[in-house]
């Protein structure tokens, strides 16, 4: 019979050497204290396999320069939250949500901007048919970055469009992520290259590179045409997002994107900015502003969260935004595994008799999310939110309103991986 005693003295002195090492990062790093016992707990329950665990799934942050930070967040705390429209006014915010303005500037170094046009894009063949048709009218430049990219006809279709938009002269970059564009069709991207394009994965999976990981990814959603017009929102590029699976019968997924011109869009680029240059230490120049855009009406803050972040943006925007409402809160959220900040919010809410609603997908398409999102029901429910089931479809959008003035649309899951 094998046991751990029977393992070579230097193996056992390697395993107690990493339950070592992760033990001390764990204690020494701001996982919270509940977070950090069952951290602990792991790593001496399972010598080894708690520890590589730890290492490889819960290092919270990575470093990369974000050089809007330290420029931008002492000039926004010692002026107000507003920001120069077009023609060189300022715009006041309503005072009841202008402290949720205040917070995502301090929290991203992005002041939020006026003047602002969006358009709704919640059906799949309408968005991805503005989308292609943006791309086909680039002038200029088109700067993409996408979480998945699938290997199906929604994924080659826009592969295909940017081959060609290179061959044509547009300055062309695109950025996927590496695990969740696992089966991207490496012939279509090497096609771009060949074309003039650049293509680039973020965060290969190759443990020789100096930064690699497993866990941390990209999980944005964003196009940038010309520096004018950009797509952002919840919708990838495959076939359960642009309808084609619908006409096979397949399964589709009901999302939210948002299409947005005006200054918000050079808050967009500078995110793909920073992204790209941590992908392939690359610097770009930011797109210059469109000379006379059409007057809009839209105030907008992008709100850029990940593990590079202090505090996790979206997950103090969330908190900040439920505890703001007056009267409404409606919620739209695919993988609902809240920590324990955001549950307890969203019960004062309803303690405090705001027409709270959660609307989750009644069958998803990672089941033990589904699972793990009807263990907050009970307790949700005694405190007087509605809960609502999505039954027509895989439900994917991330979606907030508050009152009748204030939305979130972005791609952050109100998920423990995605919010701590």
């Amino acid at each position: 019979m094998f046991s751990r005693f029977d393992m070579p003295l230097w193996s056992i002195g390697l395993i107690v050497a990493i339950d070592v090492i992760a033990i001390l990062r764990a204690v020494t790093r701001a996982h919270g204290v509940q977070k950090t016992l069952a951290w602990l707990f792991a790593i001496v329950a399972a010598p080894g396999v708690g520890a590589f665990l730890y290492l490889t799934l819960a290092n919270p942050s990575i470093r990369r320069k974000t050089r809007r930070m330290s420029a931008r967040r002492q000039s926004l705390r010692d002026s107000p939250v507003c920001a120069r429209t077009a023609s060189g006014g300022a715009a006041p915010l309503t005072e009841a949500y202008a402290p949720l303005f205040v917070l995502a500037a301090n929290a991203t170094g992005l002041p939020c901007t006026f003047e602002n046009r969006l358009e709704l894009l919640a059906e799949d063949v309408r968005a991805f048919q503005q989308l292609e048709s943006a791309l086909s009218l680039a002038k200029r430049s088109i700067w993409a970055e996408y979480y998945i990219v699938r290997n199906d006809a929604t994924g080659r279709r826009f592969l295909e469009l940017l081959e060609l938009r290179a061959r044509q002269g547009i300055e062309v970059r695109f950025l996927y992520d590496a695990v969740g564009s696992w089966w991207i069709d490496p012939r279509r991207t090497r096609a771009i290259r060949t074309a003039g394009g650049r293509v680039e994965a973020f965060l290969p999976l190759n443990p020789l590179r100096r930064r690699w990981a497993v866990h941390l990814r990209n999980h944005r959603k964003v196009v940038i045409v010309d520096g004018e017009l950009a797509f952002t929102g919840g919708m990838n590029v495959g076939d359960e997002y642009s309808g084609r699976a619908r006409r096979r019968g397949g399964t589709t997924f009901r999302d939210t994107h948002l299409s947005l011109s005006g200054p918000a869009v050079a808050d967009l680029a500078q995110i793909f900015v920073e992204d790209w240059s941590y992908a392939t230490g690359e610097t770009l120049a930011l797109p210059a502003p469109p000379e006379a855009p059409p007057p809009r009406t839209s105030t907008v803050a992008i709100v850029p969260s990940g593990p590079d972040q202090e505090h996790n943006a979206s997950q103090l925007v969330y908190f900040s935004a439920i505890n703001t409402a007056r009267a409404r809160l409606w919620l739209t959220s695919p993988y609902f595994i809240p920590d324990e900040t955001i549950l307890r919010a969203l019960v004062a809410a309803a303690l405090r008799n705001i027409d709270v609603r959660l609307l989750v997908p009644a069958r998803s398409d990672v089941w033990f999310a589904c699972l793990a999102a009807r263990s907050y029901f009970d307790a949700l429910a005694k405190a007087g939110v509605r809960i609502f089931e999505y039954q027509p479809t895989m439900m994917h959008a991330k979606t907030l309103l508050v009152d009748d003035a204030l939305a979130l649309v972005g791609s952050a899951n109100l998920d423990v991986r995605s919010i701590v």
